[in-house]
């Protein structure tokens, strides 16, 4: 179980924050398995699929934009999303020392609002580190490109970059369950 020490008198404040479908999963799972010593927040346009989050903080962008409907798998949705909730960002990562911020890259909500909630952490003088999957390979062209314009609108947004490729993550996975 990964957990940060809590005992010091002076604790930087740690928030990690899931954006989008792929976002939203990853901390649930965190949630799961018990990581302490962070503040959870997960970020949608979609307002069915908040309603899975696992987090305390919910924050649902777009409203005006997508009318709680998603982004469609259009990034600039995304985007637009998270500019026009602006205010809303701010607020919930306010005294931040650290964030994280996790996406799936390739679809709408995930690769558009994430450079912009990553930037916004980084105006407020968070370190920011951004963790993201890039899609299966069987996910498509479209959707492989779309990841690769996310990944480097991310890069641009943080101090540090994790990608991890969804292919990969299969291969440790087929690995283990051969053992």
């Amino acid at each position: 179980m990964l957990e940060f020490d809590t005992t010091s008198e002076s604790l930087a404040t740690i928030k990690v924050i899931g954006v989008g479908g792929g976002g939203n999963n990853a901390v649930n799972r965190m949630i799961d398995h018990g990581v302490q010593g962070v503040e959870f927040i997960s970020v949608n346009t979609d307002a069915q699929a908040l309603k899975l989050a696992k987090s305390e903080t919910k924050l649902q962008i777009g409203t005006k934009l997508t009318r709680g409907l998603g982004a469609g798998a259009v990034p600039e949705i995304g985007k637009k999303a998270a500019e026009e909730s602006r205010e809303q960002i701010e607020e919930a990562l306010k005294g931040s020392d650290m964030v994280f911020v996790t996406a799936g890259m390739g679809g709408g909500t995930g690769t558009g609002a994430a450079p912009v909630i990553a930037q916004i952490a980084k105006e407020m003088g968070a370190l920011t580190v951004g963790v993201v999957t890039r899609p299966f390979g069987f996910e498509g062209p479209k959707r492989t490109k779309q990841a690769s314009n996310g990944a480097e609108a991310m890069k641009e947004a943080v101090d540090t970059l994790i990608i991890i490729p969804n292919d990969r993550l299969l291969q440790i996975v087929d690995k283990t369950h051969r053992c």
